[in-house]
């Protein structure tokens, strides 16, 4: 792995906050993912399942997590499943964990090799009384594709339906929103990596430049601190490309006078930034990008002093759409007519404005959080605007991460960012 080790003590927590919310008797598996086949032997980079992740740090494929804290021996409580290493595999694939590095990432001290899992599950299972099975229930999530957890769960049922089945993912849902200090820590490295990102470009970007070349400038400064990459497939979008909200073409070439929306971030350690600019391909924004993008700063200045414990997300929502139609009206972009007439469905400031302001992240760009329930401290949330007015030719949105404080404005992570207009002006011209 590219990143720096991260003390085991983290994962130590998360799995006693984990286990804690789990029913007496019971045991909670949990794999990595597969690696998934492009075509002939080639196959896409591995990614981690987050979950496995959170709990123990293992950053492999073929792992397995068994928690069982009711186990009747002490070393039966946390086990570790890994694919077994030998010379073969460390010429032709690089290290792997060994059961000492596995210790030393997880804090987890019983670590057995992957073809004794399902004898050791067998012996678990005659102990427990339920069985915590991992589904993803995350809001947005459409998966097509069979994961390996899902073939797990599958297999598991078969094998042992006299068992009650509890579910993993309402507690990950509220334990994974609500980040310790060490993640926080995480997630302002990525955000500082993004930081480099951006200030190289404004000094790169220029008439004619293409948004493929802006993309390569990007994942060269992430790669060289120590980042896999983009935390998400990168938005590079000029001129109206920017009204097409998820582009990701990024081929064009930028033009003068034009405006390049960029949706674009590093990971760092599995954990996601998730920042998004507009800056001016000449280095000057026109007196009516500059209108609009002022009003699009002050929405995302408003909605970020809403961010705090207590408060409930389809209200945050409401409030900050009330602050959007008082500056579209400013901008002359609706008139009080539309919202004397609006439809409450599809308020009129949806026409410019036409997504959500704020999501959880952390290891997932959208993480997990129940957005039912009430915001806490130390939850982290992206902060969004936008206004897109594909008639003008250009689309305009910011987004910082943010921190929920116990008490006070939420701190802002990417607060080193640039994004007052005449700053990155200043910037570009320098």
């Amino acid at each position: 792995m590219k990143y720096h080790q991260i003390n085991s003590a983290l994962f130590v927590k998360n799995r006693r906050k984990f286990t804690a919310e789990m029913k007496p008797n019971s045991v909670a598996v949990f794999n990595s993912n597969d690696i998934y086949p492009v075509s002939a032997d080639s196959t896409l980079p591995f990614a981690q399942h987050r979950d496995i992740f959170y709990l123990s740090g293992v950053d492999q494929e073929e792992s397995i997590l068994l928690l069982f804290p009711d186990a009747p021996y002490e070393n039966q409580k946390e086990i570790l499943f890994l694919k077994e290493t030998n010379d073969h595999i460390a010429v032709w694939e690089g290290e792997k964990l060994s059961k000492e590095r596995a210790f030393q990432v997880s804090g987890i001290r019983t670590v057995y090799w992957l073809q004794d899992f399902h004898k050791i599950l067998n012996e678990m299972m005659t102990y427990a009384d339920t069985m915590y099975i991992n589904t993803n229930e995350h809001y947005r999530a459409t998966v097509e594709t069979e994961t390996r957890e899902a073939r797990f769960v599958k297999w598991w049922k078969e094998r042992y339906p006299a068992h009650n089945v509890s579910k993993s993912n309402p507690i990950l849902q509220r334990i994974r929103s609500v980040k310790e200090s060490e993640e926080i820590d995480l997630i302002q490295q990525a955000c500082d990596i993004t930081e480099k990102g951006f200030r190289r470009l404004l000094s790169f970007v220029k008439p004619n430049v293409t948004e493929y070349e802006i993309e390569a400038e990007l994942i060269h400064e992430f790669i060289r601190n120590r980042s896999k990459g983009f935390a998400y497939t990168p938005i590079i979008a000029s001129g109206n490309s920017a009204n097409v909200l998820h582009y990701i073409e990024n081929n064009q070439q930028c033009k003068a006078g034009d405006l390049i929306l960029l949706d674009v971030a590093a990971e760092y350690a599995n954990y996601s930034s998730d920042m998004t600019r507009t800056i001016p391909v000449s280095g000057r924004y026109s007196e009516r990008q500059k209108a609009v993008y002022n009003a699009v700063l002050k929405v995302k200045n408003e909605a970020t002093k809403m961010l705090t414990p207590g408060t409930l997300w389809k209200q945050y929502h409401i409030e900050v759409g009330k602050i959007m139609t008082s500056e579209l009206l400013g901008l002359g972009l609706i008139d009080k007519a539309d919202v004397q007439n609006e439809n409450p469905e599809w308020p009129a400031y949806k026409k410019y404005f036409m997504h959500g302001t704020s999501h959880h992240m952390g290891l997932d760009t959208h993480d997990y959080g129940l957005l039912h329930e009430p915001m806490k401290a130390n939850m982290v949330f992206t902060v969004e605007p936008g206004i897109y007015i594909p008639a003008e030719g250009f689309g305009i949105r910011l987004e910082d991460n943010v921190v929920v404080q116990e008490k006070g404005e939420p701190f802002n992570l990417m607060r080193n960012i640039p994004i007052e207009a005449d700053e990155i002006e200043s910037l570009m011209n320098s």
